[in-house]
């Protein structure tokens, strides 16, 4: 009883208040993840792991040690990209390639965040915030934790939050840039059966030209190549299904509560996270109108028109986006089925965003940022 009567004392003293509030964060994550059905193996351990972190003289047990063992070395994303890669289907983008220069499009957002950010915080801290806009967590831990930025916890959550509501954000904008006969362009798909030994190239190729173009990417490319390779080498199947399946979510799991460690309140109760959050909006947003506006600039050219809703799966949230723009061509006409082009051109946008993030950190070592 008089430890129960110390910590609840302590929970009312020195911004007691803040830590109410995380508990408040802790519970909406959780309600997200539940009743709302948004990446549910994702934000109900944060959620969990939030409230934990918070309790009055708590904490700096077993969750340390995991962050330790898994973020601070990104140990976590890391392997999390293994199972990725071996979810990830590369044959709608080979049998199309053209398909590459929408996922590529699509991060014109990082770039444009990366300089508005640099306006309020420094320049390792602004870069890390760029990243958000590709909507690939794993890629946004990498990249902060190797810059040191001291926003780790808001950038992370951003990042999943904003992966978490893909299919809140992206239709609305998608809408705002095309009218409906855009939407309604048919796309007949006209992939051909690609070679398997082409399959099993293309992720070592890949692996290869990244290293060279953007070496600082070589940690994240290698590993979620390394995923696909396990998965079209056809020697390797139940390593595959492992991978895909056991491996993505136990490492999801971990990496959901250790992220939590960092959301204490002395830590992301401040102006800048909500700075950060609105930041990471703008770039998830850009990104998104970058992929569009690519796409109808193209059909100023093109004799068979492109739909330009295919450009906004450009982005890292994979297979979400894909299947947004997939209904959204549905929605406007039930026969307009866009769901190879656009799973394609969001594969794309998975290699596109890690070399981003690569290209990041290259910028950053050049001037002296980092290591």
């Amino acid at each position: 009883m008089e430890i129960l009567y110390e910590n609840v004392l302590l929970l009312f003293q020195n911004g007691g208040w803040q830590r109410v509030v995380m508990w408040l964060i802790g519970a909406l994550l959780i309600y997200l993840a539940i009743k709302k059905d948004m990446e549910p193996t994702l934000l109900l351990p944060m959620g969990f792991g939030t409230i934990i972190v918070n309790i009055p003289a708590v904490y700096d047990g077993a969750l340390s040690t995991l962050f330790n063992a898994g973020i601070a070395n990104e140990l976590f994303p890391l392997i999390l990209f293994i199972g990725i890669g071996a979810m990830i289907d590369f044959g709608p983008v080979l049998s199309n390639p053209k398909l590459m220069i929408f996922g590529a499009a699509a991060q014109f957002g990082i770039f444009f965040t990366f300089c508005l950010a640099a306006l309020f915080f420094d320049l390792p801290d602004a870069a890390s915030i760029g990243i958000i806009g590709a909507a690939d967590g794993p890629t946004a831990i990498v990249v902060a934790q190797k810059l040191g930025s001291k926003y780790l916890p808001a950038i992370m959550v951003a990042a999943y939050s904003y992966m978490a509501l893909v299919p809140i954000i992206q239709p609305p904008v998608i809408r705002a840039l095309t009218t409906k006969k855009e939407r309604m362009i048919r796309m007949p798909y006209k992939g051909k059966e690609v070679p398997k030994v082409v399959k099993i190239l293309f992720p070592i190729i890949i692996t290869v030209v990244a290293g060279l173009v953007a070496p600082e990417s070589i940690d994240l490319i290698g590993f979620l190549m390394f995923g696909n390779l396990i998965r079209e080498c056809g020697v390797l199947n139940s390593l595959s299904e492992t991978a895909q399946k056991v491996l993505a979510n136990l490492i999801t799991i971990f990496l959901g509560i250790t992220i939590a460690t960092r959301m204490n309140a002395a830590e992301f109760l401040q102006w800048e996270t909500l700075l950060i959050l609105g930041l990471g909006l703008f770039a998830f947003v850009f990104d998104t109108a970058g992929g569009v506006l690519f796409a109808k600039f193209l059909n100023l050219f093109l004799k068979e028109k492109i739909n330009p809703m295919i450009g906004a799966a450009g982005i890292s949230a994979f297979p979400m986006s894909g299947r947004v723009v997939h209904k959204m061509g549905l929605k406007e006409d039930p026969q307009n089925f866009l769901l190879m082009h656009s799973i394609g051109v969001n594969v794309s946008g998975q290699i596109a965003s890690v070399i981003a993030g690569g290209l990041i950190l290259s910028f950053a070592a050049g001037f002296g940022l980092f290591g």
